[in-house]
């Protein structure tokens, strides 16, 4: 099929993709059992080895759970998979987007299961899961779900239980030696600011890295606690105050000017000045695919490390 031109190639697999639409994937007579997940419940049985991610996070949770995908979708950054899971996944199948998934090349790499999300795929789950059987989270960014979804449908749950646990471990044990370290000063209250071109994002606590964060103990400020959903876009440096924190982890879309400019007004602004964690000199930069764009557990462990080495090594003092 290789040598076939692209139009022929893309002629063929989607008639294959329609005989999928057309007669869904056979079940199999041994160890089925129900995954429920935000679409529904899934029948699958034994344990699935061709496997397609198309979220990062569920790229994450399969390679931390010892899987390697067939195909994932392209990362955000650092093309075409995150550098820190590069070693572990050096040559991926690429089958699209996140926001686009190329249903041609999902049908080429014949999947047995596909891990999709409700927040991106709801609309070509139907597509999907007539191709091989199909299990959707219901977004992206939380780790937790997603190790547990992916754990239950690659048939190892335990192997995932574990994974959490020792997180959760991790993260605890890093609260208990910040609390040591700090004394009356913990639990810090923390920000978390993305820089983009024209405005900044606050990312909250029910976004990925809130999520870890609030594991380890850190706090809100009440308004940013009050707030729903993941994140909120802030445009004018009116909004500053919004960011005040004991200790404040900066992140910055892309290493263009266009954002760096952006970063550099804001924090010229006098308001910011003002912050209790630019008085306290606590305002870290951090890695944006690790601290935002990862959504997965390996990531939620990289968080940890980060914040282990600026704020409680012995170097951090």
């Amino acid at each position: 099929m290789d040598g076939l031109p692209r139009t022929d190639r893309r002629r063929l697999l989607l008639g294959a993709a329609g005989l999928c639409l057309a007669a869904p994937w056979p079940a199999r007579a041994v160890q089925a059992r129900t995954v429920a997940h935000a679409l529904g419940d899934t029948t699958l049985t034994g344990q699935p080895s061709r496997v397609i991610t198309l979220f990062q996070g569920a790229t994450d949770a399969a390679l931390a759970l010892g899987l390697r995908p067939v195909g994932v979708v392209e990362s955000w950054t650092e093309k075409p998979v995150y550098r820190y899971l590069r070693e572990r996944l050096p040559a991926p199948a690429l089958v699209g987007l996140e926001t686009q998934p190329s249903l041609e090349d999902v049908v080429y790499l014949a999947p047995d299961l596909i891990v999709a999300s409700r927040f991106r795929n709801e609309r070509i789950y139907g597509l999907l899961s007539r191709i091989a059987p199909t299990v959707a989270a219901e977004d992206v960014y939380d780790f937790r779900a997603t190790t547990a979804l992916v754990g239950a449908a690659l048939g190892r749950e335990a192997q995932a239980d574990a994974l959490l646990a020792a997180f959760e471990q991790e993260a605890r044990a890093l609260g208990a030696t910040l609390a040591a370290r700090h004394g009356a000063q913990w639990p810090m209250r923390a920000s978390v600011i993305e820089f983009r071109e024209d405005h900044v994002r606050a990312y909250l606590p029910d976004s990925f890295s809130g999520g870890v964060l609030g594991t380890v103990g850190f706090g809100r400020t009440r308004v940013q606690a009050g707030e729903r959903g993941p994140l909120r876009k802030l445009g004018s440096h009116e909004n500053i105050p919004f960011l005040d924190a004991d200790v404040i982890f900066v992140l910055m879309r892309t290493r263009t000017d266009a954002v760096q400019r952006n970063l550099d007004a804001w924090q010229r602004h006098p308001l910011w000045q003002r912050l209790a964690a630019v008085r306290a000199g606590r305002v870290f930069p951090v890695d944006n695919v690790v601290w935002n764009l990862s959504g997965g557990i390996l990531a939620a462990q990289g968080v940890c490390r980060d914040v282990r080495r600026l704020l409680a090594s012995a170097e951090s003092s």
